[in-house]
């Protein structure tokens, strides 16, 4: 399995850093993990290509994760792709139908298949994925992709998504802010380390970072390693994994 980061921002841009994204590929199909402003270019710059996805799931619908996601469509058509499914959380056919309210021409440009998962185990793309409900200002949804790979979405650190991803080779989580920065649906790095402690996860990737982390990564990651003793990294952009 191939993961690449394909955004690691936030909401507020840097110069480095596009909104939330992740492709995963494995003998020739790919999911693309939320599609923020910028994926659509990342996809094009990784060599994973817009193309190859017909498949999107959703892990929530605010803006910075679902920006591109009627440019991918109209780009999908002009290309001659015909279909596209959508995965999320409940209002997933909602925001998509308010999306094509707003630029009508797009209707019906391609066979759109939505889909809106629970928590619990699901398919998509041909890969088996379980989904967790996490803590975030919006419903949201955790995803798991067997032992191998874990993205926490939104959320702010608590047990249950610490249990949910415990065993994973790799777990994504989203870490967007310093310790010294008051923030709701999202954790502090100590906050995170604390509820990971004693977790068997092979390695952690902090992502969906704001501006406010930069040239702070050490120090965030000493927060965590305060109590959690596991291999922490910082995601980047256009990196990409490879998970046996």
């Amino acid at each position: 399995m191939n993961v690449t980061f394909l955004g690691t921002g936030s909401a507020m841009p840097t110069g480095d850093r596009f909104q939330a994204g992740i492709a995963v590929e494995e003998d020739g199909r790919t999911l693309l993990i939320d599609c923020g402003c910028g994926v659509l270019q990342r996809l094009q710059q990784s060599g994973v290509g817009y193309e190859s996805v017909s498949t999107v799931l959703l892990t929530h619908h605010h803006l910075d994760h679902v920006a591109d996601l009627l440019p991918l469509m109209k780009a999908r058509w002009l290309a001659g792709e015909e279909h596209l499914e959508i995965l999320g959380p409940q209002g997933t056919k909602a925001l998509v139908d308010g999306l094509l309210s707003v630029h009508e021409y797009m209707d019906g440009r391609l066979e759109l298949r939505l889909r809106e998962v629970p928590a619990g185990e699901f398919s998509a793309a041909g890969f088996d994925v379980s989904a967790y409900e996490t803590r975030h200002s919006l419903p949201c949804l955790a995803y798991r992709f067997d032992d191998r790979f874990t993205f926490s979405g939104d959320s702010e650190a608590f047990a249950g998504l610490a249990n949910f991803a415990d065993g994973s080779a790799v777990f994504a989580h989203d870490c967007s802010f310093p310790d010294d920065v008051d923030v709701s649906g999202h954790p502090t790095p100590s906050e995170l380390g604390e509820v990971l402690a004693g977790h068997e996860i092979g390695r952690l990737y902090l992502t969906h970072l704001y501006p406010h982390t930069d040239g702070r990564e050490a120090e965030m990651r000493e927060s965590i390693a305060a109590n959690y003793d596991g291999d922490v990294r910082i995601a980047e952009d256009l990196q990409t994994l490879t998970i046996e």
